[in-house]
């Protein structure tokens, strides 16, 4: 009589994950199509291209009005509009216009009509970007038209540095958010629904381990990991010239780690709930500020200074800047080793805290 070959519980547990997830499409789409997707989409709208013209209203009455639309008219970079005063204020509220150039009459100090250059109010939005550039080039160009001249000779050098484009921001920040994501959903939300439905009670009965129940999850999503970061690296290289500088090694190191602190909090956010809407609720109170706050979309350094170290201390941060020294930056693993530490810490804190309040019933 021939014997089957029994396997390990652990490679079985961990087949039987992956298998779950496989069987789930969007699961797969979410993990791996909607990253590109995202990609794609942000990659295109802040794409490098050529500085857009400034959008500036000209108001007011006079042969000056229409001398001051032809000195703009002539200068790079600026596009001027003939409004109405009412016009104008609603297309500045509205964005549509940048700038209010408001064009009186030139007066001398007695207040009677002279034939010196024209008075002009400049109405902006002192909080937008965009108003302060226009003000300060619609102002020298037409300074210029009227004959200013620099007293100082100054040469402008454009350069672009390599890895200064917002898509090369991103790549990394979007790793970020997908492993932890993958790893906070994909086992958080299984564990809880498995103890809804009464099978983590039916397989705590079994000779099984228990620790290889938990380790299964842990093992599977390390599977999918490797396929999560090659995907976005691969892609971000193929459509939008994304470089890694530094060593892959490093990235799979740093990879790895933030995984397996992420996989830790999820198993800390499942071990007690017992319904998936409070799961839910639990794992979007945890990556909801790291969301915010970790710097994938745009920088932590916008925020005050004062906040930088516990913002530092977050995961996700840890995760991003240790990502983005290797993949930007060129660095060697051990410089990253603040971001290595955060994530070691947390994890290791995170698995002990879930091993002790860990509800297999």
């Amino acid at each position: 009589m021939s014997s089957r070959r029994v396997s390990h519980p652990l490679f079985e547990l961990s087949l039987a994950r992956l298998r779950e997830f496989l069987r789930e499409p969007g699961a797969v789409f979410w993990t791996f199509g909607f990253p590109v997707l995202l990609a794609i989409g942000l990659g295109i709208a802040f794409r490098a291209k050529p500085p857009s013209q400034v959008r500036v209203a000209v108001v007011g009455q006079g042969a000056e009005v229409a001398r001051t639309v032809e000195r703009l008219e002539g200068a790079r970079g600026v596009k001027p509009l003939r409004l109405s005063s009412a016009e104008a204020a609603t297309a500045l509220r509205s964005g549509k216009v940048d700038l209010i150039v408001d064009v009186a009459p030139p007066r001398d100090p007695s207040g009677a009509a002279s034939h010196g250059p024209p008075r002009l109010i400049y109405r902006f939005d002192t909080l937008q970007p965009e108003s302060r550039y226009a003000r300060l080039l619609v102002d020298d160009a037409l300074q210029r038209a009227l004959g200013r001249r620099d007293v100082m000779k100054a040469d402008g050098r454009p350069v672009s540095a390599r890895g200064s484009r917002y898509i090369d921001f991103l790549i990394p920040g979007l790793i970020g958010l997908n492993v932890m994501g993958s790893s906070m959903w994909g086992i958080g939300y299984a564990v809880v629904l498995a103890r809804r439905r009464r099978l983590l009670k039916r397989l705590a009965a079994t000779p099984m381990r228990r620790s290889h129940y938990l380790l299964s999850f842990m093992f599977s999503r390390i599977v999918f990991l490797a396929a999560e970061v090659a995907l976005l690296v691969v892609f971000g290289w193929l459509a939008f010239g994304v470089a890694v500088r530094g060593s892959l090694l490093a990235v799979a190191v740093i990879a790895l780690l933030g995984s397996l602190c992420f996989m830790g909090l999820a198993l800390l956010v499942a071990a007690r709930p017992e319904s998936t809407e409070v799961a839910s609720g639990w794992m979007n109170a945890t990556m909801l500020p790291m969301w915010l706050l970790s710097g994938s979309f745009f920088s932590y350094e916008r925020f005050p200074e004062a906040v930088h170290p516990l913002l530092k201390a977050l995961p996700l941060t840890a995760f991003n800047d240790g990502l983005r020294a290797v993949i930007n930056d060129g660095a060697a693993l051990w410089h990253t080793w603040p971001s290595l530490a955060v994530l070691a810490a947390w994890g290791v804190g995170a698995f002990v805290l879930a091993l002790k309040l860990f509800r297999w019933q």
